[in-house]
């Protein structure tokens, strides 16, 4: 682990020779340089692939055993942790409690600055210990520098009960080395803002859990083709996207699609399932469940008795 007095020789805390100038160049030219700078989160995923498919796999065969994932991080980094796992129960459907954000200092740091709290290496072993995390369980450290105490003592507190662990910084392992089962490195480079992490650091954060959130559902059968089909239709938006993907994978009219909705309990995938069968609302729910939620895999063991 870096020593904290050290903080200034990591990569997120280094100056930008490209931005030197920052307060001095007219408007245009500050979007211009944010814009070219903004292309190196991009890279800096690419260069990560291998590991964010690790980690995929990872958390997709826990979740499909009974596991659940959780984001663990202070700041910026910790409420992008909180605004992944809030945005999966609307587009997939899943339980509140499958993906979890945890942020040092809980609830009250999603709006206003509490990063003292993230030095309490202490806290973030209590917050695992509070969820009761287990062997089926995947837990992501998320710190842009790599050194947050808070991140670092969950995630230790998380391999002492079997959990997988990911951890996630933007900073190399020769400056920050922490002993995970999946390490991820998201290289970005100094920030425009000397040390403002909610930048480049904040946006390719944003990118990989994208990436292992949506891919994660993909895995555990919650997109079919490249639908979410496990939409929660809670308002008027979501019901009218719901008939969309009813009316173009199906061809039926609206009204007809709403219809086929209601009849499924205005559960997409089971929609589907019935319109592509003859089975009942109760058949359909019987096979989706025997394939794990999988329409793909369920259709296709329709199609193989018939």
């Amino acid at each position: 682990m870096t020593n904290l007095q050290e903080r200034g020789h990591l990569l997120t805390e280094q100056v930008n020779p490209n931005s030197l100038n920052l307060d001095q160049l007219p408007s245009l030219a500050l979007v211009e340089l944010f814009n070219a700078e903004d292309q190196k989160p991009i890279e800096a995923v690419a260069g990560a692939k291998q590991e964010l498919a690790q980690a995929i796999d990872m958390a997709a065969d826990r979740l499909r055993q009974g596991g659940r994932l959780f984001y663990v991080g202070a700041g910026t980094s910790g409420r992008l942790g909180v605004l992944d796992a809030a945005e999966c129960p609307p587009t997939f459907c899943t339980p509140p409690d499958l993906v979890q954000g945890i942020i040092a200092g809980g609830a009250g740091a999603l709006v206003r600055s509490s990063e003292d709290l993230e030095d309490r290496a202490q806290d973030g072993a209590a917050a695992i210990a509070q969820r009761q995390i287990t062997q089926l369980d995947v837990v992501v450290g998320i710190t842009a520098g790599g050194t947050t105490p808070f991140v670092h003592g969950a995630l230790q507190a998380s391999r002492q009960r079997g959990a997988g662990t990911i951890f996630i910084a933007c900073v190399p392992s020769s400056q920050v080395v922490f002993d995970a089962d999946i390490d991820i490195r998201l290289l970005t480079g100094p920030e425009i803002l000397a040390g403002s992490t909610r930048l480049k650091a904040g946006t390719v954060t944003k990118l990989a859990l994208n990436i292992l959130s949506t891919c994660v559902m993909v895995r555990l059968g919650k997109v079919y083709g490249n639908r979410m089909v496990d939409v929660a239709v809670t308002n008027h938006k979501l019901r009218d996207r719901a008939l969309r993907i009813l009316q173009d994978l199906t061809g039926l009219s609206r009204e007809a699609a709403g219809f086929l909705l209601e009849r499924s309990g205005k559960w997409v995938k089971l929609a589907l399932l019935i319109h592509w069968s003859d089975l009942s609302k109760e058949e359909g729910s019987k096979l989706l469940a025997k394939h794990q939620g999988n329409l793909r895999a369920a259709i296709e063991s329709y199609q193989g008795k018939s």
